[in-house]
């Protein structure tokens, strides 16, 4: 290939200035020289510099080793801690479980101590009651108040037992305290009380009540029983002296509980009151005409004769009006008698007649019927008067003496006793009332059938032949 002329002539124009380059270069001795004094220098210095770092290294590593001690110090300390920790919690664990434990032990016995006093209160006789009322009742109060601690209900509950043991080693044998109770007059006595097994007597300081001690409704204050004259005077005796002479009751007291206690119908007359006496004359009112009526059915039931209707009825049939008379006449059935009256007025009207004749039957039928309606409705009635004047004589001593509960139980009994006489009376007579009516009934009925069929026969023509009827004919296929 061709130069061409403008290239040949940038060379040429070149050449003078590269020559001049060249002569102006170092020679490649001095780069040389200059590069092994550069590397010797560089040398030196690498040499400085690791001196100077083994000087320096051994003191590092001796630090280096000092820190690496102190971490491996520090993480057996840690790891101690870390196990004291995790010991510590199980300690703490194990404590709360038992503490936990020990306040359901604490509850638990708190509520043996509660059923204790419960019991204790239980057990204790009626003349007792007032003489250990402040330890049963702050052990009451002290089970039921959150905010005391537990110690301090523990103790209290706790004074219950002693009190329980204490009560135990003193009733040995017997016991006497001073005390009070309601006398049979309803009033408040002071006077002192003598425990002997389960029996408790008590004697008033005055001399004038002396018996069991047994609790009444309604009030706290235990309410003297009085016995006979004889036993009277020997348990004042015991229960001032601590000796004397008792019966021996083999039943733990619950045979002179039950001679106080039991109650007879004459007592219960006694204490229903005044309106009492009008209810005994309604009840023997009631009593009387049931029997008398009773009597009545049982005659009238001995004296029924369907034979003798039968003839009567059979004879009027025929004619023989006479015949019918004469055989009702020798009757003592009621029915009978009815039919033979309606006969021997029959001229007159027959309807009239027997309308009459069965109104007469009734009557002896209905009589007293009345009487125990009335008794029925008056015997409620005068229960109910015996309950107001009652609670009017108890409100009246509300009023007055707070201090004689069992005069103000009195009245309230009253008001119970007369209601339940006149309730009573009224449910007995009920009955035979019904059965009365319902006798009533079955004779009207059988007085309806006779003479229905009496009026039947005489109003039927006697002439007449038979009328026989044409059977009518059956339609087979009908559906």
């Amino acid at each position: 290939m061709r130069a061409t002329p403008a290239v040949l002539l940038l060379m040429v124009a070149s050449l003078p200035a590269a020559a001049e380059e060249q002569a102006a270069a170092p020679s490649l001795h001095e780069v040389a020289a200059a590069a092994e004094r550069d590397l010797e220098a560089s040398l030196k210095d690498l040499a400085a510099l690791r001196e100077s770092i083994a000087r320096e290294r051994a003191p590092l590593a001796a630090e280096l080793a000092r820190l690496e001690d102190r971490l491996a110090g520090l993480r057996r300390r840690s790891e101690s801690a870390s196990r004291e920790a995790d010991t510590g919690n199980l300690e703490l664990a194990s404590l709360e479980s038992e503490n936990k434990l020990r306040r359901d032990e604490l509850v638990y016995i708190g509520t043996l101590l509660d059923e204790f006093r419960a019991g204790f209160e239980s057990k204790l006789n009626v003349g007792e009651q007032e003489r250990y009322e402040a330890v049963t009742a702050s052990a009451r109060g002290a089970s039921s108040d959150p905010a005391l601690p537990q110690a301090e209900k523990l103790a209290v509950q706790l004074a219950v037992v002693h009190t329980a043991m204490a009560r135990l080693q003193e009733a040995a044998g017997g016991e006497r305290f001073e005390g009070r109770a309601v006398d049979p007059q309803g009033r408040l006595a002071e006077g002192r009380f003598a425990l002997i097994g389960p029996v408790a007597l008590f004697a008033s300081s005055d001399g004038q009540a002396a018996g069991l001690a047994m609790p009444q409704t309604g009030s706290t204050r235990p309410a003297v029983r009085p016995l006979e004259a004889a036993l009277a005077s020997h348990v004042a005796a015991v229960v001032r002296t601590g000796t004397g002479i008792l019966p021996v009751d083999a039943t733990r007291g619950a045979a002179l509980k039950d001679l106080v206690q039991r109650a007879s119908l004459l007592h219960l007359f006694e204490r229903g009151g005044p309106i009492m006496w009008p209810l005994l004359f309604a009840s023997i009112l009631a009593l009387g005409t049931v029997i008398e009526r009773l009597v009545f059915l049982f005659q009238e039931g001995r004296r029924r004769d369907g034979h003798a209707v039968q003839r009567m009825l059979d004879g009027v049939e025929t004619g023989d009006m006479e015949g019918a008379v004469a055989a009702g006449r020798r009757s003592k059935d009621f029915v009978c008698r009815a039919l033979t009256d309606a006969l021997e007025h029959r001229e007159k009207s027959i309807s009239n007649a027997l309308v009459l004749a069965q109104s007469l039957e009734l009557k002896r039928f209905k009589r007293g019927i009345p009487i125990l309606d009335t008794v029925i409705t008056l015997a409620p009635l005068l229960g109910l008067l015996g309950t107001v004047t009652g609670m009017m004589n108890s409100f009246a001593l509300i009023g007055g003496d707070l201090n004689a509960p069992s005069a103000i139980t009195g009245g309230i009994a009253e008001a119970l006793i007369a209601t339940a006489f006149g309730l009573g009376i009224a449910i007995t007579a009920l009955i035979p009332f019904n059965y009365l009516n319902s006798r009533v009934e079955e004779a009207r009925h059988e007085l309806d059938a006779a003479s229905t069929r009496l009026e039947l026969l005489l109003h039927q023509p006697r002439e007449a032949a038979p009328v026989h009827r044409q059977p009518e004919p059956v339609l087979a296929g009908i559906r």
